[in-house]
């Protein structure tokens, strides 16, 4: 299932011209083709995403099942965890606090949670600030020290609980030194903002960033009213059995602001345009403008230059493109936000199970939007009005997948799936003379030939090369 949204492609007709609309077009397909097929290969049981320039989202797409057993399709809104994505909200929360002058972001912890009586393992330590926690480097263990992550049941620890087992814990190193994600240190922002707004953390994010961003699909937890037929049931990674097995819905309790978001691929679109509207200088919408680039910018490098992180953003150099946002892995849910605040392009991606490569997938939807807009090389002029009769996949089994043919550039290409590298990978055609085409080599001269076979009706039904035949699927 798949939904462009028409008025954003006229309007980008209009703003960047017909050529470049029906460039953007054919990317946004290549993404659908891609993914649907990628998903399949990868033994995802459900995946959605959403592709968004600035205010508009370009297209939406769900496919495979939100519940196996059910045989539900997955859809645009089905919800799903989206487990560390959480954290984003969190600090959103925190700065909020902070611009009202309730806290500082050199505060130490300690005296904002009085009851933090975390032991100090290195006398020479600075003192755990909130802006440590924001930036994973203080030094803090990952977990509340409770087997959460523990199956079959996944029983996170409660607010009390883990308040009670913090003077058991002690700092992993002293703070400002290194990287070390925590998820019990953005709990502990999340206590910060309840204790500073004097509201639970729960309410607090509702009240003032769900409901006035309109995330109608986005909460705290899952939901448990008229929305909840509309969430996925999570799987867990099949392993060497190959088995897809459901996971038991989890509740975070205690590690909500760190992991217990629920949200859609659409939400988490309308999430990434008020990103670019705020960062554009709309001001009086949850966050100024100076208070949202603030989180984005780099405030922690680590000393190797791999990891770089905002105030609860990451921030993640991928190719020539800087990009920020987070990703999110639970019980039976893996997910990703990237936002490119430069091109104004941003891409969610929510899959109903573990260790799916969702950063990868995200990686690869930014690498067709960019190699889109390149000069076509493929020869492929006058192509247009007769493009659409072989796009479509050509069966590779038992040798691969399949062969996916589509318009690219003004003509044709083609690429094996599964794959990782759609775009390094694709080869272009260009046509000889009727449904002959050459591979076009990386120096530009003529490869291989390609013929397109049709069945009795004119249709295309088979595409032939080096003595092989690929039946259309």
């Amino acid at each position: 299932m798949m939904k462009k949204s028409t008025m954003a492609l006229m309007a980008l007709m209009v703003s960047l011209g017909l050529q470049a609309a029906e460039d953007l077009d054919n990317e946004l397909a290549l993404i659908e083709s891609w993914l649907e097929a990628q998903r399949a290969y990868d033994r995802v049981p459900g995946l959605s995403a959403t592709v968004v320039h600035d205010q508009e989202t370009l297209w939406s797409g769900a496919f495979g099942y939100a519940d196996l057993n059910e045989k539900q399709p997955a859809q645009t809104d089905t919800i799903y965890g989206i487990c560390s994505i959480s954290k984003l909200f969190t600090g959103i929360a925190a700065m909020q606090v902070r611009d009202k002058g309730m806290v500082a972001l050199e505060d130490p912890v300690a005296s904002l949670l009085p009851w933090f009586k975390l032991q100090q393992n290195y006398v020479e330590s600075p003192v755990i600030t909130l802006k440590a926690l924001l930036t994973h480097s203080a030094g803090l263990p990952r977990e509340s020290d409770y087997p959460y992550w523990v199956g079959p049941d996944f029983i996170f620890p409660t607010r009390e609980e883990i308040q009670g087992m913090l003077s058991d814990q002690s700092t992993l190193y002293p703070a400002d030194r290194y990287y070390q994600y925590s998820n019990l240190g953005l709990t502990l922002v999340g206590e910060i903002v309840a204790a500073k707004s004097g509201q639970d953390f729960e309410t607090y994010v509702q009240d003032q960033i769900l409901t006035p961003l309109h995330l109608t699909d986005t909460a705290t937890g899952f939901p448990v009213d008229h929305r909840e037929p509309r969430i996925a049931t999570g799987y867990a990674y099949p392993g060497r059995g190959h088995q897809l097995t459901a996971m038991p819905r989890y509740d975070a309790r205690g590690i909500t602001p760190a992991a217990g978001f629920a949200s859609t691929a659409l939400d988490l679109g309308r999430f990434a345009s008020w990103q670019f509207r705020v960062r554009a200088g709309k001001t009086g919408e949850v966050l100024e403008p100076n208070t949202l680039r603030e989180m984005q910018r780099v405030h922690w490098m680590d000393w190797d230059w791999k990891v770089a992180r905002g105030l609860a953003f990451g921030v993640y150099r991928v190719g020539d493109r800087t990009l920020t946002g987070h990703a999110g892995d639970c019980p039976g849910f893996n997910t990703r936000l990237f936002l490119d605040p430069i091109s104004l392009y941003a891409v969610s991606v929510l899959a109903n199970r573990n260790r799916v490569d969702v950063d990868g997938y995200a990686r690869v939807m930014f690498d067709i939007l960019e190699a889109g807009g390149s000069a076509p090389a493929n020869g492929g002029e006058g192509l247009t009005d007769t493009l659409d009769e072989y796009a479509g996949s050509y069966n590779l089994a038992p040798w691969d997948g399949e062969t996916l043919v589509f318009p690219w550039q003004g003509g044709l290409a083609v690429v094996s799936l599964p794959s990782m590298d759609p775009i390094g990978e694709m080869v272009l055609l260009k046509r000889i003379e009727g449904d002959r085409f050459n591979t076009v080599r990386s120096d530009g001269q003529p490869g291989h030939e390609m013929v397109f076979r049709r069945d009795k009706n004119g249709d295309v039904g088979w595409l032939d090369f080096h003595a092989i035949t690929l039946p259309k699927m």
